[in-house]
C-alpha cells in the first residue's frame, strides 16, 4: 500500500479527489454520490442535475475536462460526452 504523507490534513472542497467513480448517464437515477467534480473522457455536452436543483447543460466539452461542479445526476438525454468519471 502506498504510503500516504498528507493523512493529518483534512479534506476541503479545494482538496484533491480521493474517490471516483464511473458515471452513466440516467433520465430517471440520481448518482451514488454527489460529485466533486466530473472528468469528461469523451467530448461533447452534459446534461446535469446540480446539487441545488438545477437543471443545466455544459456544451462542448472538450474531452480530457475536468468540470468542477456538484451534481446529483447525470441525464442520458442531452449527454453526449462519453467516459464521464464523477470525482468526490
Amino acid at each position: 500500500m502506498a504510503v500516504n504523507e498528507f493523512t493529518s490534513f483534512g479534506p476541503g472542497l479545494d482538496s484533491p479527489a480521493t474517490n471516483a467513480e464511473a458515471v452513466t448517464p440516467a433520465d430517471g437515477a440520481d448518482l451514488g454520490f454527489v460529485s466533486r467534480a466530473l472528468y469528461i473522457g469523451g467530448a461533447g455536452d452534459v446534461r446535469a442535475t446540480m446539487l441545488g436543483g438545477q437543471v443545466v447543460t455544459f456544451k462542448s466539452l472538450g474531452a480530457g475536462a475536468v468540470l468542477p461542479v456538484r451534481v446529483a445526476r447525470v441525464m442520458a438525454t442531452g449527454t453526449t460526452a462519453t467516459h464521464i468519471v464523477g470525482l468526490r
